[in-house]
């Protein structure tokens, strides 16, 4: 049990993180050949392997979303029983966020997380809204 109040501690920081824009502390958990994979039809969706492509990506995001606030849901250990920081971790979040255009937005979804001795080598994104009206005009791919 101990193993799950590490693992939502790590993961309540690395959305602390992505909320304070904070991406060396937000990417000191990630592997180097770590994976990122972002849902939708826009050029931002797809699937980012390795470090500095998901760190490029992370920084594209911050540049694109100058104000986030990730509020953490629940967060659901697959191993309650791990000691060695290998686990897949699902968080259930809601966003509000202002873009650079100055738009305001809000958004659900899901996120994935598997680590493999304590470092992240796989995330996958599922987002609840990914309509013209919400995601797409934020992203500003309307």
């Amino acid at each position: 049990m101990i193993g799950v109040f590490i693992a939502k501690k790590t993961i309540a920081n690395s959305f602390e993180a992505l909320n304070q824009h904070n991406l060396s502390k937000f990417m000191s958990a990630w592997r180097d050949d770590g994976v990122y994979i972002y849902p939708g039809e826009i050029p931002e969706s797809g699937t980012f392997k390795g470090r500095d492509a998901v760190e490029g990506w992370f920084r594209n995001y911050f540049d694109q979303f100058p104000k986030i606030q990730f509020d953490i849901q629940n967060i659901c250990v697959r191993n309650i029983f791990d000691l060695t920081g290998t686990n897949v971790v699902a968080v259930h979040w809601d966003l509000q966020f202002i873009n650079r255009d100055g738009r305001v937005g809000k958004n659900s979804g899901v996120t994935e997380i598997n680590a493999k001795r304590g470092k992240v080598f796989l995330v996958k994104d599922f987002i609840f809204d990914q309509g013209e009206k919400n995601f797409k005009l934020m992203w500003g791919a309307v």
